[in-house]
């Protein structure tokens, strides 16, 4: 394991928290308390963040940014809203909340709609192909009338066609899914000790057939004795570790974060929303149809943003005080895939400076 020369904590200080409950060293003391839904673990990382600052003061000062990728865009902006309130209502400690980020956010029920229009874009389908979809299907490729035989076919073929395609990065090879049974993934601690010395830094990716070849030793980290007692994870409370958690007693009770967006920028809070552009789970199309539909008005047309001197993707900004991005060439979690661009990203947009 080497440190990552790129980490965000090299421009703020980051506290990672596993949540909801049960998801990495989390754990519950009841089995009450293991019961989980969107609304109900938001108010979970809301009163932990306020009794960290309790215990923390010195750090209330500091402008807090609440961030996350994928599922996050579920959880983000309902604890920036619980934040808010809670400030507004004078509860102490008062939190120096300034805005929030993410990073290919699920937002709204009907994003798999983008998946066919985005594969067109990255030549994935046909021209022709294409256009038979939307002329069957008018738009609507999930909730399909069973009697729309002609639609019905056309999913299923592109389906078919996109089957052997890597979705959080379509130019990477498509490999086995790292969770939860590391065991049955990597064989024997020999082969993955074989692998070390190819491990020299993220961009030598292409050494490795699967980007899950570098998942695979986030276990043996986890899992070590010395590791969590540093962390001071304590005893018996979590067993195997698991890099995405199973048997989650959880509900999705919110179908879209959209009026939480709408609610925080009426407030005057900062957001970044950046999308890395090769991600076909939350494609950058259905990320700029959710921003669109809040109406406001572009103060800084689409443009390039750059580090040292090359183009590391597009922008544009809303008089919202929000800022869109894509990351050219990352996927699925933008830092992991570009995390040289994605600092400076990073760097430029809490600095308050254009990206």
């Amino acid at each position: 394991m080497i440190l990552n020369p790129y980490s965000w904590t090299k421009a703020a200080s980051i506290i990672f928290l596993d949540f909801p409950v049960g998801t990495g060293f989390s754990y519950a003391a009841t089995p009450a308390a293991q019961q989980s839904s969107d609304l109900k673990s938001s108010d979970h990382a809301y009163q932990f963040l306020h009794k960290w600052f309790i215990h923390h003061p010195e750090f209330l000062r500091n402008p807090l940014y609440v961030a996350g990728d994928s599922y996050s865009g579920m959880f983000v902006p309902i604890i920036t809203q619980i934040i808010a309130i809670k400030n507004d209502m004078e509860i102490k400690p008062f939190i120096n909340l300034k805005g929030y980020l993410l990073g290919n956010p699920l937002t709204f029920k009907g994003e798999d709609n983008y998946e066919i229009p985005y594969a067109h874009g990255m030549g994935l389908i046909s021209d022709e192909f294409y256009e038979s979809l939307k002329i069957n299907c008018k738009g609507e490729y999930l909730d399909i009338n069973p009697s729309n035989a002609m639609c019905l076919q056309d999913v299923q073929t592109f389906k078919e066609l996109l089957k052997g395609i890597n979705e959080p990065h379509i130019l990477e090879p498509k490999c086995e899914f790292v969770s939860p049974k590391p065991h049955l993934l990597f064989g024997q601690r020999r082969s993955l000790d074989e692998k070390f010395h190819q491990l020299k830094n993220p961009e030598q990716l292409p050494a490795l057939k699967c980007r899950n070849d570098w998942y695979k030793h986030s276990y043996h980290w986890a899992d070590d004795g010395q590791d969590r007692d540093a962390l001071n994870i304590r005893k018996d409370t979590v067993g195997k570790w698991e890099r995405c958690a199973s048997n989650l007693k959880y509900q999705k009770t919110v179908m879209s974060t959209i009026p939480y967006h709408a609610s925080l920028s009426s407030k005057g809070y900062r957001s970044l929303i950046y999308s890395g552009d090769h991600d076909k789970v939350v494609s950058f199309q259905s990320t700029q149809a959710w921003i669109k539909s809040l109406n406001y008005s572009i103060v800084d047309d689409w443009r390039t943003w750059t580090v040292d001197n090359q183009v590391a993707g597009y922008t544009r900004s809303y008089s919202n005080q929000m800022t869109f991005a894509t990351v050219k060439g990352a996927g699925h979690t933008a830092p992991e895939y570009k995390p040289r661009e994605c600092l400076a990203m990073l760097t430029r947009w809490i600095s308050y400076q254009p990206l």
